[in-house]
């Protein structure tokens, strides 16, 4: 990409004499030779573009001169190495009213219409990711060309709104309507060759004949556009009709209603309006500005800036190129795996050669899950080195231990590794429980141990725990977060105590509802009542996810190392773990397994109308999880509340429309629920007891 996107208000220099103007602010704008008017978005001290009203405002300006000097072509792209744009800037929506929303976007829509009448030929050049208001920018263009290595999408959905600048009427319009419909149901990117397969773009070219296929759409070489026949079919609002109940069922499957209305509303605004754009236009303004103030938006905007944050706890570069496992079972085979498809060069060790046989086998179906590009997968594979002798751990700048959670194992294998430890290497384990302390007895230089707890499947589980003991250098602490944000992770940074965080607070979460099951309620009614309440998976099934073995010894260690009131183990657990019966990874624990490793659920509706319930059952299974994280802010396992916040959502999915759990308990109101822990005390006895923490949020 080089030369023509640090150049591209030179282009006049490549072509000829020019009339050019100097930027202002957010864009550059010049005129070649051939009177083509050149106008690049390259927003001033920011590594990546993002459209706010400044940025609507200047291409206002610069439209009226494009107008007045009738060039004989328009061409829109950026000066950004990592792309077009990423989307609209999410500030500029915090605090804001409905009103004032409403406002924005008639006046964003008034700009983009001006775009779309220009009378001059307009061409949009995108390339890197191309996102939401970027995206709707280049669809109010007459033509579009992606570089090969542009991906484009609409993720407003994950913030809880749709597109607000005309993407749902022009994308439908331009596009294969139900593609472009999913792309914003689902908030899905879709790659250069795909968009241009569904028609949201006309053309895919290789940075370096970007400049051929401008000329290309210039001058009428490209292949006439015309809207296509799904377009047409779906104009009419019969057609419409039959694919939106369609698309509605398939969205409840996902998301209900109650807690994300934005795609329900989507639906609603194309089945009713999608042969109208004008009509669809307004109603799509009206819609944007209401979602905003729903709770759903501001709580996934603040989940929005927890993500920000946390990124933003990298400070400087890890310095780490080459990476060595040790351990390649499950987690090992997919740390090192993750890691070569981000760019590291990675070994991966064992005591045995089939076990990292078996590894390599399976990271090849990951990344070509995840990186769904054959040249990537290849290279990603290239970097992952096969390494039964332990080669690499002399020329590793990071070895991590994924061994089996045994502490006199995880220390004789320290001891093995840290003498062949290359001066500045980091030496991390993945313990999803153990005390750092006590793992680094032994340890020459404790300082560069480190915990880096990744989580199962860590392909999709974004969350990294960063965990520190006493005698840690603070700059391997820093390494060690930014190596989590290298690897597209987010860290949280946690000193090291029984269960750290997440483990801590699920728990008491899972063992709860072992207890319910034990009552009779039905576990298919305990995992709804969760997954009602937002979470992605019941505790029940989720127990049988992890495994009942793991789940038995984890309660077991909190229980003994916390000083916290747990519920006892039920018997039969034990003695389904003693049978083998140990949930997914065996086909059979609390559910049965199928083949494609899906649960085997009777559905709630068909439980017997005589079948146990609770009325506490949602408090008993949530308040446990969020008394375990106010203990862990109260003793200093985690210092800020948005990283708690912010760990327990993307570690372990807590209901994300809901903002975090702290930020639930003092939506509902921390005096609410510290009265109703003790209501339930009195119940359940003193695994309920309010920790003290709940007095310091009271602040």
């Amino acid at each position: 990409m080089g030369r023509m996107l640090t150049a591209l208000s030179d282009r006049a220099l490549e072509l000829g004499p020019a009339r050019t103007a100097p930027q202002e602010g957010n864009w550059r704008l010049a005129t070649d030779r051939d009177y083509v008017a050149w106008l690049v978005l390259d927003r001033p001290d920011r590594s990546v573009n993002t459209i706010d009203r400044s940025v609507i405002e200047e291409l206002d300006r610069h439209l009226g001169t494009i107008a007045e000097q009738k060039p004989t072509a328009l061409v829109i792209r950026s000066a950004k190495p990592t792309g077009f744009a990423v989307g609209a800037d999410i500030q500029q929506f915090v605090g804001a009213s409905t009103a004032e929303i409403h406002g924005m976007l008639e006046e964003a829509h008034h700009v983009l219409d001006r775009l779309a009448s220009l009378e001059a030929k307009t061409i949009a050049v995108v390339h890197g990711h191309c996102l939401g208001a970027g995206l709707e920018i280049a669809l109010a263009c007459d033509r579009r060309i992606a570089v090969a290595d542009a991906s484009l999408g609409f993720p407003e959905v994950m913030l809880g709104l749709h597109p607000g600048l005309g993407g749902t009427y022009r994308a439908t319009a331009i596009a294969d309507p139900i593609e472009a419909m999913t792309m914003m149901l689902t908030g899905r990117s879709v790659s250069a060759r795909k968009a241009k397969a569904i028609g949201l773009v006309d053309a895919v070219a290789e940075e370096r004949h970007v400049g051929a296929a401008v000329e290309a759409a210039l001058y009428g070489d490209l292949p006439p556009r015309g809207g296509s026949f799904k377009a047409q079919a779906f104009s009419l609002k019969p057609a419409r009709a039959f694919a939106a109940g369609q698309m509605r069922r398939k969205t409840a499957e996902k998301a209900a209603k109650a807690h994300y209305p934005a795609p329900y509303r989507l639906i609603d605004l194309w089945e009713a309006h999608g042969g109208d754009p004008e009509t669809m236009r307004h109603e799509e303004v009206k819609s944007f500005a209401e979602l905003i103030e729903t709770e759903t938006a501001q709580n996934l905007v603040r989940v929005f800036f927890l993500r920000e944050a946390m990124r933003g706890l990298k400070e400087g570069a890890s310095a780490i190129r080459h990476v060595h496992v040790v351990g390649a079972g499950a987690m090992g085979g997919e740390i090192a795996a993750f890691a070569a498809g981000r760019g590291f060069h990675v070994t991966l060790g064992d005591i045995a050669a089939e076990p990292i046989g078996k590894a390599m086998r399976a990271a090849t179906k990951m990344l070509e899950r995840t990186l769904k590009d054959k040249i990537k997968v290849r290279d990603a594979l290239d970097r992952l080195t096969p390494d039964p002798r332990g080669f690499g751990i002399r020329h590793a700048d990071l070895v991590i231990e994924a061994a089996p959670e045994k502490p006199d194992l995880k220390r004789k294998i320290y001891a093995e590794i840290e003498p062949q430890l290359k001066d500045g290497a980091l030496l991390a384990t993945n313990t999803s429980a153990l005390k750092l302390a006590e793992l680094a007895e032994g340890l020459a230089d404790p300082s560069r141990f480190v915990g880096l707890h990744f989580f199962n499947p860590v392909s999709r589980m974004q969350l990294v725990e960063i965990v520190h003991h006493d005698r840690i250098d603070p700059k391997t602490a820093r390494r060690a977060t930014a190596f989590a944000v290298e690897l597209s992770k987010l860290p949280a940074p946690l000193a090291s105590a029984p269960g750290f965080l997440v483990n801590r607070a699920l728990t008491p979460y899972m063992a709860e509802a072992l207890v319910i099951l034990d009552e009779g309620v039905p576990k298919e009614r305990i995992d709804r009542t969760a997954e009602d309440f937002g979470m992605p998976m019941g505790p029940i099934e989720l127990t049988d996810q992890v495994g009942l073995d793991i789940a038995l010894d984890v309660a077991t260690s909190l229980r003994r190392d916390l000083d916290t009131a747990y519920p006892e183990t039920p018997g039969w657990l034990k003695a389904m773990v003693e049978e083998g019966r140990l949930g997914r990874k065996t086909g059979r624990g609390l559910y049965e397994w199928d083949e494609d490793g899906k649960p085997k659920k009777k559905k709630v509706e068909a439980l017997p109308d005589d079948s146990r319930s609770d009325p506490d059952l949602l408090d008993r299974l949530i308040l446990p999880m969020l008394n375990a994280v106010v203990a862990c802010l109260r003793e200093g396992v985690v210092e800020r509340e948005d990283i708690a916040d912010g760990a327990m959502i993307f570690g372990t999915g807590f209901a994300p429309f809901r903002g975090g759990p702290l930020h639930y308990a003092r939506s509902r109101g921390v005096d609410a629920i510290v009265a109703r822990m003790r209501e339930l005390e009195g119940k359940h006895g003193p695994r309920f007891a309010a920790d003290a923490g709940w007095e310091r949020l009271k602040g």
